[in-house]
């Protein structure tokens, strides 16, 4: 089973002027929400985690999403033997979460690991199910937080483009 998480950096808050209604695009991507994110492996009880503070928790959640969706760009869908390949970069650092899909399953490696049990491996459908319902459950924790972020148009966009599966 496939859990994705998150934890805010207290060391990096957003600016207390910051109007969530009205961020653009660049600012929800890059500036606002920094963290750390896990994904993990439940039944082989292993991770791949960042432990850097910085991370922009809301970029990680919507690249996830169009990473999803790239390793589903073949025509033959789970009966492609592939390998479709895709990466998520992370700003401000040469490291990168790579993502390799064979026929129905996705192997995740992350680039900062030097783990010799090898990547994490889940089936595409929950890979991709669990990426939207970490950006839908991610941005309910954020509307919460922050007063004024449900209103803001790209977020609307986003959850309008990722629904839940």
């Amino acid at each position: 089973m496939l859990d994705i998480g998150y934890s805010l950096s207290r060391r990096f808050p957003d600016p207390p002027q910051t109007d969530y209604r009205t961020a653009d695009v660049r600012a929800l991507r890059h500036d606002l929400f920094s963290g750390d994110v896990y994904l993990a492996d439940t039944e082989a009880d292993r991770e791949l985690s960042t432990a850097w503070g910085w991370l922009p928790v809301l970029d990680f959640a919507w690249a996830l999403c169009d990473t999803a969706e790239l390793l589903d760009a073949d025509p033959l869908g789970s009966r492609a033997p592939g390998p479709q390949r895709a990466e998520v970069d992370f700003t401000e650092s040469t490291e990168r979460l790579r993502f390799e899909r064979r026929f129905g399953w996705v192997d995740v490696t992350a680039d900062w690991t030097r783990e010799n049990g090898g990547p994490l491996t889940f089936p595409y459908a929950v890979l991709r199910r669990e990426a939207r319902d970490f950006l839908h459950d991610l941005i309910a924790d954020l509307t919460d937080m922050h007063e004024g972020l449900a209103g803001n148009p790209a977020v609307w966009t986003l959850t309008s483009r990722f629904p839940r599966v």
